[in-house]
């Protein structure tokens, strides 16, 4: 950079002298075309040159040193700050990835969540669906047990009823005093093989 601005310096330098020669050279010519309004006069010419000489040289020795400085500074600041907002670029491009992937990462963790959380549901569900099933389950085999019970018990109420009945009735058909104990067992008995040939 700094090659550069001495370049660029220097052509403009190079460019006002050879102005100023073409203008020290061609004034004839340019009198002839009438334009001696616009160039200098020789007498006034000269000195003027030597003035911008002697200031060219002094601007070329003692300004254009710290002027080329600056700008070898202020390209370098430039530079630098081109490079330092390409580095908050790349930065700011890392952290964005970064943070899409903590996203994408929370999203995946959430998904993950949720599907766990509907999958114990079901579980749950199932568990619990299970579990009334097995309880009414429970409940109906306990009513049947009970329904079998009390059936069992009518009947035995029935036939000790029917027995009893039997033997009274019988007693007082026959008219005479009969064994009572032996009566009604073979009526228990009798009474229980019908109640099997009903059951069967």
């Amino acid at each position: 950079m700094k090659t550069n601005s001495r370049e660029i310096v220097r052509g403009v330098l190079g460019c006002a002298v050879a102005s100023g020669a073409a203008s020290v050279v061609a004034p004839t010519a340019a009198y002839a075309a009438g334009a001696d309004i616009l160039l200098p006069k020789p007498a006034e010419f000269i000195p003027a040159l030597i003035a911008f000489l002697i200031i060219w040289f002094v601007l070329a020795k003692l300004a254009w040193p710290k002027i080329t400085k600056t700008l070898d500074e202020r390209q370098e600041k430039i530079q630098g700050d081109i490079d330092e907002a390409e580095a908050t670029r790349v930065q700011a491009q890392q952290e964005l990835e970064a943070y899409k992937k903590k996203v994408a990462d929370a999203q995946a963790k959430a998904d993950d969540i949720i599907a766990e959380a509907k999958r114990s549901a079901e579980e749950q569900r199932s568990e619990v669906r299970a579990q009334a099933q097995k309880e009414a389950a429970d409940i109906i085999a306990n009513a049947h047990e009970a329904v079998e019970n009390e059936r069992r018990s009518a009947l035995t109420e029935l036939t000790d009823s029917v027995a009893n009945l039997s033997v009274e009735i019988a007693g007082k058909i026959i008219d005479e005093n009969l064994d009572t104990d032996k009566q009604r067992k073979l009526v228990e008995k009798y009474l229980a093989e019908v109640g099997n040939f009903h059951a069967d």
